[in-house]
């Protein structure tokens, strides 16, 4: 007992100290990176089997079905394979940049979820950044210069134009993305994380509801941000073998695609925030529903999330893959008027939003503009399959 009574006081004085002190919120943090990064990593090893799995349910085939019961054990055997494939690295190439370069796309694909808030509280976020916002829109912007190293650096002509390509088409869609985001910012009043799902919270209705172009526009804009089909022109193998990362193999490669399924699940978790309550549970002012809260809030963003994630592998096994000039087209002359129409909308329903005729004219107006944003991108979408 005297034993356990000194390791107490020795503890006691040790948090007592006051470089102790300062040091302990830095562990804590580190503790949270560590888990959230583990944890996504887990994540991207489950979506790429259920992509699979799903992508062959939507073309009437089973998908992988060979290493474990029903495929289970497969993202593991990927793992386990691209890890003993040699990395090779070209006689030609820039080595320095060329081995920084997936390095950098998975760093500022991963750090913007320093300021994701999991759920109420300071324990559920790393850091509450009240500019946490545009703290992921400018990280994860970043990510671009990792394309453009790997083109460069390969010293190949396919990766070099697949870079090209990445980069026009981030730069072409960042701008809507951000648009988009805009709507949600005004209604909230805030560019914090938190403040935005505690003003959907008080006013008891998901921003999808009061900004449904902007969330089509995102979800859209968001696409082609991840490089995903139908806009993975920078990877178009028929042209450019496999783009930006031809020259890549082994562990390169796979960070590659790490980084994408990262971005995919930032890109979920920033529209689950912004349009759908982040970690609220669904209706959160009606009180018959308050049995729900029994489910972790990170459950609920996570789950939210995923509707994106589907949204994405939908699109994957649906459509084909467009034409460079067609995607600049819709990007500049479909997705980029739509969202400052909504800017508009939206700053006239904030200027006077006590006014009954000024709210029938922005539900209205707004009605009309997304079944007309619907209509266009599903006609646009038809004539290029």
């Amino acid at each position: 007992m005297e034993i356990f009574s000194l390791l107490l006081q020795l503890v006691q004085y040790l948090l007592s100290l006051p470089l102790v002190k300062t040091l302990i919120p830095l562990v804590i943090a580190i503790i949270k990176i560590i888990v959230i990064f583990h944890v996504l990593l887990g994540v991207v090893a489950i979506l790429t089997l259920i992509e699979r799995k799903l992508l062959g349910r939507m073309q009437i085939r089973h998908g992988p079905m060979r290493v474990g019961w029903h495929g289970v054990l497969q993202p593991a055997a990927d793992r386990i394979k691209l890890m003993g494939k040699e990395f090779i690295i070209p006689a030609q190439a820039d080595k320095v940049v060329f081995v920084l370069a997936p390095v950098i796309c998975l760093v500022f694909a991963a750090i913007p979820f320093a300021v994701i808030p999991w759920g109420p509280g300071h324990i559920y976020t790393i850091v509450d950044l009240n500019i946490g916002i545009l703290y992921i829109l400018a990280a994860s912007s970043l990510g671009g210069f990792g394309l453009i190293m790997a083109g460069w650096a390969s010293n190949s002509k396919y990766a070099l134009l697949g870079a090209l390509r990445g980069i026009a088409q981030t730069i072409s869609y960042e701008l809507p993305l951000v648009l988009a985001l805009v709507g949600p910012l005004m209604l909230a009043g805030s560019f914090s994380m938190n403040s935005i799902v505690n003003s959907q919270l008080q006013t008891g209705t998901w921003f999808i509801f009061l900004q449904p172009i902007a969330f089509i526009c995102y979800l859209l804009a968001g696409t082609a941000e991840t490089q995903r089909v139908p806009f993975d022109m920078l990877e178009d193998e028929g042209s450019l073998v496999t783009g930006f990362y031809t020259e890549y193999s082994g562990m390169a490669f796979s960070v590659f695609a790490l980084a994408e399924y990262v971005n995919i699940i930032l890109i979920g978790v920033v529209a689950a925030i912004a349009f759908m309550g982040g970690w609220l549970r669904p209706f959160p002012s009606i009180a018959a529903l308050a049995f729900l809260d029994i489910v972790p809030p990170f459950i609920w963003l996570l789950a939210k999330s995923m509707v994106f994630v589907f949204f994405v592998i939908w699109l994957r096994g649906t459509l084909p893959r467009v034409r460079y000039d067609q995607l600049m087209y819709f990007g500049w002359k479909i997705l980029l008027p739509l969202v400052l129409l909504n800017i508009v909308l939206t700053g006239a329903y904030k200027m006077a939003p006590q006014h009954g005729a000024v709210l029938i004219i922005y539900y209205g107006l707004t009605l009309i503009s997304t079944l007309g944003c619907l209509a266009i991108c599903t006609k646009w979408f038809y004539a290029r399959a």
